[in-house]
């Protein structure tokens, strides 16, 4: 079923959370596009664990690399990430900062080795209510 209306928005950095948004696609037929930090994350685990960790202990949101697609030509985006501490990385509050998500529906997915979808789903439905979005559950 397409659904060419929609997009997905990943953060991935082991590849997990790439994986779930490429199979959403092709379940979906939606778009599709990999969030990037504009200073990339360390690439061993322990500096990706510090950078994360200082990100989420002094609320700071990193700043994007690249350029957004244009969300006007999508009513529904697919937010997917890792669980970091049971949320979302700070990377998708940069997100919804920066994205224009007025009168869209967001739906959520998440990769974790541990942590369910429900432990994160309050702080997605407070960015997606805060920048005029509506937490949609699927």
């Amino acid at each position: 079923m397409a659904d060419e209306g929609s997009l997905i928005i990943y953060f991935s950095l082991t590849g997990n959370t790439k994986s779930a948004a490429e199979k959403l696609q092709k379940k979906t037929g939606a778009a599709i596009y990999q969030l990037q930090p504009e200073k990339p994350y360390p690439t061993d685990y322990n500096g990706i664990v510090a950078a994360g960790e200082k990100e989420k202990d002094n609320q700071i949101h990193p700043k994007l690399g690249g350029n957004l697609p244009d969300f006007n030509q999508y009513s529904k985006i697919y937010v997917g990430y890792p669980t970091w501490w049971s949320q979302p990385p700070m990377i998708i509050h940069s997100l919804f900062e920066q994205g224009n998500f007025t009168g869209k529906e967001v739906v959520a997915f998440s990769t974790s080795a541990s942590t369910p979808l429900a432990d994160t789903v309050d702080v997605i439905q407070k960015l997606a209510k805060e920048n005029g979005a509506t937490f949609v559950v699927e």
